[in-house]
């Protein structure tokens, strides 16, 4: 799953992308709130940790406009203003919860995953693929897939826009290869064994060309 880390602090900054990291999830990290405005406007997250207290735009102004834009996509705030006025408004305006500045890390954790699970529901069924987000594990007819780390990043991206295309150079970015020709390449080569492994379970992996790939359930028949 992805996170943006939305913090102007660069001590918090790198520990908060510690803590995402360590926990099995890709982070990004902005320092302003021009920045993630634009990030929100045009790419899919699954999480955002937002200061209040940013450069160039306030938080609270880039959570109003994500809301104005009807975005479903969980918003943790984090912030050093902890009156209660303060976490009525936060929440108000459109946050899913509020943790004020300082905070324990494991509470900070606990947190992210609850609102993981909250954004996506415990469990997804699509065709006869049961998928586990909390535990990352995908079923098929009560039988657990092998999946590699890769697969598993592959098979959450796409569950994640079922029924819509998922760019490639997003999938790169988010397998973790840096060189994107290579990345592409290597996106290319895990799709092919993707395709294999969901075959049983009915659903099927399309290319669209120039774009990316889309996952839905086959037709009657094949």
């Amino acid at each position: 799953m992805r996170i943006l880390i939305v913090e102007d602090d660069s001590a918090l900054q790198r520990g908060l992308e510690q803590a995402i990291v360590g926990m099995g999830y890709l982070a990004q990290v902005v320092g302003d709130g021009e920045h993630a405005d634009t990030l929100l406007a045009a790419e899919q997250f699954d999480l955002v940790v937002l200061d209040l207290g940013l450069p160039r735009l306030d938080g609270l102004e880039v959570l109003r406009r994500l809301r104005a834009r009807r975005r479903q996509l969980p918003v943790l705030i984090l912030s050093a203003r902890d009156r209660t006025e303060d976490r009525i408004t936060g929440l108000n305006s459109g946050a899913d919860d509020y943790l004020p500045k300082p905070f324990d890390l494991a509470e900070f954790e606990a947190r992210v995953r609850a609102l993981l699970r909250r954004g996506h529901g415990a469990v997804t069924c699509f065709g006869r693929l049961e998928w586990h987000w909390e535990s990352r594990q995908a079923l098929v007819d009560g039988t657990a897939l092998s999946l590699s780390p890769k697969d598993l990043i592959l098979l959450e991206s796409l569950l994640q826009q079922a029924g819509k295309v998922v760019n490639k150079e997003s999938l790169a970015w988010r397998m973790g290869d840096a060189d994107l020709a290579a990345g592409e390449n290597m996106v290319e080569v895990y799709i092919h064994r993707m395709r294999r492994k969901l075959a049983p379970a009915g659903l099927a992996i399309l290319t669209v060309r120039g774009v990316g790939y889309l996952l839905r359930e086959e037709a009657d028949g094949g």
